[in-house]
């Protein structure tokens, strides 16, 4: 009954069965029943609208980074977005959800603005980064985000200021509230900077990134830091850097990343988070809580 309705409710852009791992950072996950691929902030919109309507659970999909989707996949609908139009105004950029904020950060860059320096290595887009409130080198999405525009469950579309939004550490309303609202785009107040001091600082963060942090196939910080810590010490300090199960590891260059080599399974990838829970735990006295997100059935992969 339910695929009947989506069939009629979406005839062109709706998959069964499609593979996910193409779509995640680390090549990594199962199946969605339904993926429903989106190409503009008003589809997305319709979409969940329409989706609401026949009482249907969806998930978004962005970049895939900070997301973890189980071997056996994710029943119900994925909502790939691929709504990526970007426009700067003045000291101001409006970009839609879909779109890459690192590839924003830069643009704004060369353009003499300040203010998305500590995002240009930030793979995630950014509907993600506002849910998740993504941030690095002392700056966050919060401190730039004028508002959100986001349609919402029970009042339809509305523009949310930093207020409304509830930023927290690596959190927001919109993360507490799975379910209830979608971002569809968002725009930034930026500063006009000396194009060569802003690009300096720039490549500084990315320098950075490249010393300290492995490439290839990675989900990105596996877990938040602690109040006052910092989870990647925590993680070697229990001596698991380098800590393989099959094709997964925990990285030899910053033990808060964990790659896949190539073929690995979120089994694996499970596996490890448990073990550095638990040894951490076990020598610092510490509960490690995700910064990802486990999508799908994991009940399967415990």
């Amino acid at each position: 009954m339910v695929r009947d309705q989506l069939r009629r409710a979406f005839p062109e852009n709706l998959q069964e069965n499609a593979q996910l791992a193409q779509y995640t950072a680390t090549r990594i996950g199962g199946p969605a029943e339904f993926l429903l691929t989106v190409h503009s902030a008003g589809e997305l919109e319709g979409a969940a609208e329409r989706l609401w309507e026949l009482d249907c659970e969806f998930r978004l999909l962005g970049s895939g980074s900070n997301v973890l989707v189980a071997d056996k996949g994710i029943s119900g609908v994925v909502v790939l977005n691929q709504a990526k139009e970007v426009k700067f105004e003045e000291q101001r950029v409006w970009a839609e959800s879909g779109a890459s904020i690192g590839s924003i950060a830069r643009r704004a860059v060369e353009k003499g603005l300040s203010g998305l320096e500590w995002a240009a290595t930030v793979p995630g887009t950014i509907g993600g980064a506002i849910v998740g409130n993504a941030g690095a080198h002392g700056g966050d999405t919060a401190s730039t985000l004028a508002h959100a525009e986001v349609i919402y469950r029970q009042e339809g579309r509305a523009r949310w200021d930093v207020e409304r939004l509830e930023f927290g550490y690596r959190t927001s309303w919109l993360k507490r509230n799975p379910g209830e609202a979608v971002v569809l785009a968002g725009r930034f107040v930026l500063s006009q900077t000396d194009p060569a001091e802003t690009r300096a600082t720039m490549e500084d963060y990315v320098d950075y990134r490249r010393q300290t942090q492995p490439t290839g196939a990675s989900i990105g910080s596996m877990f938040r830091n602690p109040p006052g810590e910092h989870a990647g010490r925590l993680i070697e300090a229990a001596g698991l850097k380098g800590e393989r199960r099959g094709e997964a590891e925990i990285s030899p260059k910053h033990a808060n990343f964990f790659v896949n080599h190539g073929g690995a399974s979120a089994s694996q990838v499970h596996a490890l988070i448990k073990l550095a829970q638990r040894r951490v735990a076990e020598k610092s006295g510490v509960a490690l809580e995700l910064e990802i997100e486990l999508l799908g059935d994991w009940e399967v992969n415990a």
